[in-house]
């Protein structure tokens, strides 16, 4: 290869000297007439990650391959939160050296160096410590995250929605096959045979749990027609559990608008979607009774409350018939017409009382009336001239009292008792 500096001949050709004109140095200087090679792409790409520093970091084991005799291992580390994942290549001595088994599942925090295989362009972390995340730790950071979470009002029970009486569609969110969908639907079912179920078969442990719950949540959450949703799931190990209390899948429980009824592992368990849940049941089959009534049980309440409704019913005709009776009893409605005829007697009772009134009076009356007018007759000088004695009037009308009243010769009227004279005084 000729170097870049010499000489090319005159009759040399363009494809000749673009492959003598130098290499870009920066990556944006590259262009289509003058890229960079491969090579150089990937030596650039390994001393840039060469430069980074070694780092601890932490998720959970779901690939580990180790053949009998092999100094290396493979494993894959994948966030618990998220759908990403980190090819790691480490040291069979160096698993050796961890005390405790390294299995799929495992949490652990692995401390390596980033390196980048420029013939293959892979990426992957080299591994030189190992450190497995124990369960203290694990419940340490869930009891952190529950403060963190009460703390955002996320646990409020003012948050918590009442579950509808009787739902026609549950939504169900559970293992495949598993045990809790059986004791879900079929204590749902013994209880109300006409509930339909919506069921999405879903990981309910390892690193898909996280988001194959909270999509299945979302998706029945979306459904006008689910009015209530179960997320059940058997007892298990803490490590089994440990989806049902990692933030995402909390979050995405506490934006549920439909009614959410938790139901994992047994009464002892207590993931913190127990407390996000509008309902905690301690068992699949206790969600199965609390999300549908008991039609036998509906069935007989409707007897007591018809029993009960009849019973009240014939008691108040009874009353009110019993009512009745004494009232049309009275004297005043069996006879109307003694109340008539009772006022008639104390009409005529009372004339009878005004008569006699009134002729004690006018007798009472007339007796005084008598004895006035013998005091008046006693003292009239009628009564006197009865007796024989007379009234002697002048000719001017004046009664003679003296003989000197009159002349000789005057006209005299004399009225006696029974009539009247005349004479003439001599």
């Amino acid at each position: 290869m000729a170097h870049p500096d010499s000489t090319a001949p005159e009759t040399a050709s363009p494809d000749a000297a673009a492959a003598r004109q130098p290499l870009a140095a920066k990556a944006a200087d590259t262009t289509a007439e003058n890229p960079w090679p491969v090579r150089l792409l990937s030596a650039k790409i390994s001393d840039y990650i060469d430069r980074m520093a070694p780092l601890w970091v932490e998720g959970q084991v779901v690939q580990l391959n180790r053949r009998p005799g092999a100094g290396m291992a493979f494993l894959t580390l994948r966030d618990t939160d998220a759908d990403m994942s980190l090819p790691v290549s480490v040291y069979a001595k160096v698993l050796d050296a961890v005390t405790a088994p390294i299995d799929e599942g495992a949490h652990v925090a692995v401390r390596a160096k980033p390196t980048f295989w420029t013939k293959r362009g892979s990426f992957q972390l080299q591994a030189d410590q190992l450190k497995p995340v124990g369960v203290g730790e694990l419940l340490a950071r869930i009891e952190h995250l529950k403060r963190v979470l009460a703390a955002e009002g996320l646990f409020d029970l003012g948050r918590k929605k009442p579950l509808p009486f009787l739902p026609r569609v549950v939504g169900l969110v559970c293992g495949r096959e598993s045990k809790a969908e059986h004791d879900v639907v079929v204590n749902a079912r013994a209880r109300w045979p006409q509930v339909r179920f919506e069921i999405r078969e879903v990981a309910v442990q390892g690193v898909s749990a996280v988001p194959q719950v909270s999509a299945a949540i979302a998706e029945l959450d979306a459904n006008p027609d689910v009015e209530v949703i179960v997320v059940a799931r058997g007892g298990g190990a803490v490590e089994d559990l440990l989806p049902f209390s990692n933030e995402a899948l909390v979050r995405a429980a506490s934006a549920c608008r439909t009614p959410l009824v938790s139901a994992i592992g047994h009464e002892t368990d207590a993931p913190l979607l127990d407390l996000v849940a509008d309902y905690r049941a301690s068992t699949p089959t206790d969600a199965a009774k609390r999300i549908v009534p008991d039609v036998s049980e509906e069935r007989a309440r409707l007897t007591q409350a018809l029993s009960r409704m009849r019973s009240a019913v014939t008691h108040r005709v009874r009353q009110e018939q019993a009512g009745l009776d004494a009232t049309r009893s009275r004297p005043v409605l069996a006879s109307p017409h003694t109340m008539i005829e009772t006022r008639e007697r104390d009409v005529e009772a009372a004339v009878r009382a005004g008569r006699s009134g009134l002729d004690r009076l006018l007798s009472s009356a007339s007796s005084t009336v008598d004895r006035l007018a013998a005091q008046v007759r006693a003292l009239s000088p009628a009564a006197t001239l009865d007796r024989g004695y007379a009234v002697v009037q002048g000719p001017d009308g004046g009664v003679v009292r003296s003989p000197d009243d009159v002349a000789t010769g005057d006209a005299l009227r004399i009225r006696l008792a029974s009539g009247e004279i005349t004479a003439t005084t001599r």
